[in-house]
């Protein structure tokens, strides 16, 4: 399985259950969100777009995903806090195997910027995303233990040591035909804030 056959079993809508641990402050947070996670081929506008971002030439993408997300954290304030978004990326693999290379997104999942991450399918078919910040590391591990089941382990480490570590279970409620479509020429968009539970 390389990384775009790997979002393509992503696809549809998913039911996620989280638990963060804050791991300054000893306290673990625990939340709930919706994902749509789109599969897109490697002609997609979206996907032409983001590598033209990065000023890679899009004839090297394998192709890429539109993710979208709705959530609430047990932490959150009122309009405090918005854990929602979407986002973009391509996949630009290193071979032409598609097991591993660059993943370009549109924005980052610990920081909101344009971000250039490395991606990996390991001997266990688990996607495997690191990606490096100015201020910050993030490692994500995503994997499924059954077809409409996936789970996902992440870190974000800053200024030397891990800040927080989370883990989720992820649940198929939708399949990718009947769940919601997306508007193929709509541009990419730049979210105003950042997400928990962005990819």
């Amino acid at each position: 399985m390389n990384a775009l056959e790997f979002f393509q079993k992503s696809a549809g809508k998913w039911k996620s259950q989280r638990t963060t641990h804050h791991l300054a402050f000893r306290r673990a947070e625990k939340g709930g969100s919706e994902i749509y996670v789109n599969p897109l081929n490697a002609d997609d506008p979206k996907v032409i777009e983001i590598c033209q971002m990065h000023e890679f030439d899009p004839a090297t993408a394998i192709g890429g995903a539109y993710v979208k997300w709705d959530g609430t954290m047990a932490w959150d304030k009122e309009d405090d806090e918005n854990h929602s978004g979407e986002t973009v990326f391509a996949l630009v693999p290193d071979d032409e195997t598609g097991r591993k290379g660059k993943l370009l997104r549109e924005r980052g999942y610990a920081e909101v910027m344009p971000v250039i991450g490395c991606y990996e399918i390991d001997d266990e078919d688990a996607l495997v995303l690191i990606t490096e910040y100015p201020s910050m590391s993030s490692y994500e591990r995503f994997w499924f233990p059954a077809p409409n089941v996936r789970m996902r382990a992440s870190t974000v480490q800053r200024f030397g040591g891990f800040s927080t570590a989370t883990f989720c279970t992820e649940e198929l409620i939708e399949e990718a035909s009947n769940a919601e479509t997306v508007e193929e020429n709509s541009p990419v968009t730049q979210p105003a804030i950042a997400s928990v539970f962005g990819w």
